[in-house]
């Protein structure tokens, strides 16, 4: 994904309104704590290696989104692109 300015949000545990800013304006989509069912799955890595929760990213943000996933060749590349089942 590319934002048009870097990326703001509030990230979960923080005490107060501060929201933090990654100085970052491209980000892989991933999907995290696939093994927790009562967790939030989709997030954003940054270059520098920093996760931050989808929902946990400020509202009005726009993203273009650069590249769709390849289709996988390998059971590594199947298993890496499964996503967690909806449950609920």
């Amino acid at each position: 994904m590319s934002f048009a300015r870097e990326v703001t949000y509030q990230p979960i545990g923080v005490f107060g309104w501060r929201d933090k800013v990654i100085r970052h304006r491209t980000a892989i989509f991933r999907q995290i704590n696939k093994e927790k069912i009562a967790a939030h799955h989709d997030a954003l890595e940054f270059p520098d290696g920093q996760i931050a929760l989808l929902n946990c990213v400020r509202e009005g943000q726009e993203a273009t989104v650069l590249q769709l996933p390849a289709e996988p060749k390998t059971a590594v590349e199947v298993e890496a692109q499964r996503r967690v089942a909806f449950v609920g």
